[in-house]
């Protein structure tokens, strides 16, 4: 097995691009517009105890950029059918629907993965898009929401201001 190669941190503040609040990418001059540096980037999103950052394998090292994000770093972008049915996120990995784990803060619909217990817990945030798609399951009614399916009416939890 080769060595391992060593890793370059780039901390956020330095960072050259950043994430806003729906998903979509920036740099100083506005949002990213070029379809595969975009789809790029979040291919590349990853995780670990610091926060999300970009991870490419250069020529002698691996780069890591933590970048700035509004709210989240993942996102719902859209909804596959099936049994039960599928997130598509915006990193390409795809997440079986889970009406209990569903959640909202003000008007954003989330859906929370990973274990509580081991401090993994992410949220996803739907996009509109995906929310479209779903619209005719949520229901607002007895001062909170709820998703509908097949199993019943699921009451959607409010989420708290803490962040990731």
């Amino acid at each position: 097995m080769p060595p391992a190669l060593p890793e370059v941190i780039i901390p956020r503040e330095k960072a050259v691009f950043r994430m806003d609040a729906h998903g979509r990418w920036h740099n100083d001059h506005g949002p990213l517009e070029h379809p595969k540096i975009i789809a790029y980037f979040n291919a590349n999103i990853r995780r670990d105890a610091d926060g999300y950052y970009l991870s490419q394998e250069l020529n002698d090292h691996i780069e890591k950029v933590y970048f700035p994000y509004e709210d989240t770093a993942l996102f719902a972008v859209d909804l596959r059918g099936g049994d039960p049915e599928e997130l598509l996120l915006n990193t390409g990995t795809r997440l079986p629907l889970d009406p209990h784990r569903l959640t909202m803060r003000g008007d954003d619909l989330y859906q929370l993965t990973g274990e509580e217990s081991d401090s993994s817990v992410q949220r996803v945030k739907f996009t509109e898009r995906c929310l479209l798609k779903i619209a005719d399951r949520l229901e607002a009614s007895d001062g909170g929401y709820y998703y509908i399916d097949s199993d019943g009416r699921h009451p959607i939890a409010a989420l708290g201001d803490e962040d990731d």
